[in-house]
């Protein structure tokens, strides 16, 4: 993962945890490949296959909504959210990422359940194929957006 070294996680507190990965319809091509990443990710760490659930939902803009009605079940220890917003030449893309992003830090820190942000917002197709692990840059967003939470849970135990 570039930016970060990924934390070495207690496997005591990571046990039973249950995640749920709030994933877009939109941008299928890319979103598919973050989830799989973050799905493995999560696997790899400790968390058992039939604690991961996902949810779709349209598009970016309804991810906090979304969020928020996962947090109120209180089935969930964390959330991942997945999506790409593509800029185009209208303003859409400002205000779709804008309350994307903005929403789901109220759900987190609202519900105090740690919510890791893996929707992508970039200018160009080419920015979004890179940050998904296609593209020349060997990174992806949904492994970072899985390490994440996997920390906050870790990090929150330990308060």
């Amino acid at each position: 993962m570039k930016g970060i070294d990924t934390p070495q996680y207690d496997q005591v507190v990571l046990a039973g945890k249950k995640i749920a990965i709030v994933v877009t319809r939109w941008n299928k091509f890319i979103v598919d490949k973050l989830l799989q990443a973050a799905t493995e990710h999560l696997i790899a760490n400790g968390i058992a296959e039939s604690d991961i659930v996902t949810i779709m939902c349209p598009g970016a803009y309804e991810v906090p909504l979304m969020c928020q009605h996962v947090a109120a079940s209180k089935k969930y220890d964390a959330i991942i959210t997945l999506g790409a917003v593509i800029r185009g030449g209208t303003p859409h893309f400002e205000y779709v990422a804008g309350e994307c992003s903005a929403g789901v830090m109220r759900v987190s820190l609202d519900t105090g359940l740690p919510i890791a942000f893996g929707v992508l917002t970039v200018d160009d197709e080419k920015q979004a194929l890179d940050r998904c692990g296609v593209g020349e840059k060997s990174e992806n967003k949904g492994e970072e957006s899985a390490a994440c939470v996997l920390e906050m849970l870790c990090a929150i135990s330990s308060l």
